[in-house]
């Protein structure tokens, strides 16, 4: 009787929170077109028929009860309803995240969470490059941010104007903050200014670059080792960010494992996961330049690339230059940091068996194994479902065929009756 009333607050507690985030959210109509270009705006383009929105609805109200307090406003479009907005923006998928800035746009393309999105505004919000004042605020961008960008000097000459225009290409994609030696202390140790450093595992990786007076091959330098070194050493690797990780040019060594729904992952996966960071970890220096590391939780994009069903767990690595994979010969669990290292130079030096690629035959191919899988798993969920989705049409076009054919047989029997009478007639 007394643990009654307190289940009932909670829940009550609960329902009114969720009931608060979702009223953050705002409801925009196609006067929005009007208003874009004032202030700040996030906004989901939407259809109320599309699953992939309803999975995203209650994160949404997360995320606008996250930047409530901010300048940010946070709405959303039913594209149905409001059709003129889908097509003056271009929206072609749902659902679309767009961040709107006086007259800029930007389509959101990461991992549909709320932190992501929630950084992702926060990135956009600000000018490209943050000014950091007090020596007190790099502990709280540090416990806030896994990577972020600084430079440290003066605002002035071509590290400074590069290390900006980077920053302003970049900027949805990582932060970027500017200090001075005075402030940054032993959060940026560096004997010469002005440099550039990246935050990442705790540490600072220092920019060599290229000669500073060749304003072109500086910031060619720069752009690529910004798009190289934005990323975590060991990120987790999703539908949402891997497409970003092909663009470092690469070699991706991806881990596979399996996680469940609470994203609990088994024992003996996350000592395989561990032994291949362990990998990089240890040998920065020797495979930063040429490996991104990182690790696939979901089987099914590794089977995608692989277009097999891939052990568990299990090592493939990938070029994302031409989308050929390489696959080791020794079976995964007996893979140790000695043959993984004995695999990367391998593939360094062109030596190993690759598979896959972008020709049209493996396109193909691969389309029909994502095809193959995805009726597979339907027939596993729902085998009736998926008899009257797929059933249907092909008992149609049956029937079409039938009619054809008997119509042909049809006409053939008339022209041989009228024959035979005209002959009886003669």
């Amino acid at each position: 009787m007394v643990s009654l009333p307190k289940i009932t607050f909670f829940g009550a507690f609960c329902a009114i929170f969720a009931s608060t985030a979702a009223s953050r959210v705002l409801e925009l109509s196609d006067r929005f077109m009007d208003i874009h270009k004032e202030g700040q705006w996030l906004v989901m383009m939407y259809a109320p028929w599309c699953a992939h929105c309803k999975r995203l609805e209650p994160i949404w109200g997360h995320v606008a009860q996250h930047l409530h307090a901010t300048s940010i406003r946070v709405g959303r479009i039913d594209c149905t309803r409001f059709t003129n907005v889908a097509r003056a923006f271009k929206i072609n998928g749902f659902p679309t995240i767009l961040f709107f800035k006086g007259d800029q746009e930007f389509v959101y393309n990461g991992d549909r969470t709320k932190d992501e999105i929630v950084r992702f505004a926060l990135r956009l919000s600000g000018p490209p490059v943050q000014e950091i004042t007090r020596t007190q605020s790099f502990e709280a961008i540090k416990k806030a941010q896994d990577v972020y960008f600084l430079y440290i000097g003066e605002r002035t000459g071509h590290l400074w104007e590069t290390y900006n225009k980077v920053a302003d290409t970049f900027q949805p994609h990582a932060f970027f903050y500017q200090s001075y030696t005075n402030v940054a202390g032993k959060h940026a140790p560096s004997e010469n200014t002005p440099a550039v450093f990246v935050y990442k595992e705790n540490s600072h990786y220092h920019f060599t670059g290229e000669d500073r007076n060749d304003r072109e091959a500086l910031n060619d330098s720069m752009y690529k080792w910004v798009n190289a070194e934005r990323f975590p050493t060991f990120p987790k690797v999703t539908r949402g960010n891997i497409n970003q990780l092909f663009l470092t040019n690469k070699n991706l060594v991806l881990a596979v494992v399996e996680e469940n729904q609470l994203e609990e992952i088994q024992p003996d996966m996350i000592e395989f996961r561990d032994m291949v960071q362990a990998v990089i970890m240890k040998k920065r220096d020797k495979y930063h330049d040429h490996f991104q590391f990182g690790w696939i939780a979901n089987p099914d994009l590794a089977n995608s690339i692989a277009m097999m069903i891939v052990p568990l767990p299990s090592l493939i690595v990938i070029n994302t230059t031409t989308s050929h994979h390489y696959i080791p010969e020794d079976e995964p669990r007996k893979l140790t940091p000695h043959a993984i290292e004995l695999f990367l130079e391998q593939i360094y030096n062109e030596s190993a068996p690759t598979y896959g690629g972008n020709g049209w035959l493996v396109r193909m191919y691969r389309s029909w194994f994502e095809f193959r899988t995805t009726l597979s798993e339907m027939w596993k969920g729902n085998p009736i479902l998926t008899m009257v989705l797929f059933g249907l049409p092909f008992g149609f076009l049956l029937l079409i065929c039938y009619s054809i054919c008997c119509a042909d047989i049809l006409d053939a029997d008339d022209d041989e009756e009228e024959e035979s009478s005209h002959m009886k007639k003669d």
